[in-house]
């Protein structure tokens, strides 16, 4: 017998209504009012797209992050300069071929990292405010972080990547401290790297930082571990 476990793991296309808000928000031609309404609404749509297709665990779609990493530099100051392609660069692919956009060059947190508000609690208790199933949070993992870090940047505040990685450890232990403190029974973990190392092309950026295969390897799992360990009855996924 075969028992089938289904969810959503990734964002959701936001619907047309959103994007255009969020030009609109941007050049404050709405209000902020106006456009957390348009927000909820492409929420309450994810939550009932997914209802009505039989998922008993939802997400909101990621509907109110810019990039599903977004959150964090949106509640966390000391990141520096950056725009969306900071979330973008690398390989990728569509009906045009492989497209490679490069790391942008000034990359890199430029001061000790603050949290000025949680993350994803606000996301976490309107979805659950929307639903009797299983409502699942997203968090980006700690090791995909090494990207805002930089050897020329970033050594005033953090001389080494490993003193960077634990304070971004620190926060987002608290984040689903904070989060289990909600309610939340399932949150995942998006994109450590761990896939990335396994092609010498997207291996090479995180040897580059200092780290051999094998570190990166060992101390990526310390770190996963250091922001899910002792919660129990809580679900921890992966999407790699």
């Amino acid at each position: 017998m075969i028992t089938a476990h289904a969810d959503v793991v990734g964002s959701l296309l936001r619907p047309p209504e959103l994007l255009r808000a969020q030009q609109q928000v941007a050049a404050k031609t709405i209000s902020h009012a106006q456009f957390k309404q348009i927000e909820d609404r492409a929420v309450d749509e994810a939550v009932a797209l997914q209802k009505k297709v039989g998922l008993e665990i939802v997400t909101d779609g990621e509907m109110r992050r810019q990039s599903f990493q977004s959150q964090m530099t949106a509640a966390v100051s000391g990141f520096g300069e950056f725009n969306l392609e900071a979330f973008l660069w690398g390989e990728w692919h569509d009906e045009n071929g492989a497209q490679r956009k490069p790391r942008p060059k000034n990359l890199g947190a430029v001061a000790k990292l603050k949290r000025q508000r949680y993350l994803s609690a606000d996301e976490f208790v309107y979805l659950k405010s929307k639903t009797t199933r299983i409502p699942k949070i997203t968090l980006p993992s700690p090791g995909l972080w090494a990207n805002f870090w930089s050897a020329e940047f970033s050594k005033a505040a953090y001389p080494t990547l490993d003193s960077f990685l634990a304070d971004i450890v620190q926060i987002l232990r608290e984040e689903v401290e904070e989060l289990v403190r909600l309610g939340a029974t399932y949150i995942q973990l998006d994109a450590p790297h761990y896939g990335l190392l396994l092609d010498r092309k997207t291996r090479r950026f995180y040897e580059e930082q200092g780290w051999s295969l094998g570190q990166w390897i060992d101390r990526g799992i310390e770190l996963d571990n250091a922001v899910i360990d002792h919660f129990p009855g809580v679900t921890f996924g992966f999407h790699v």
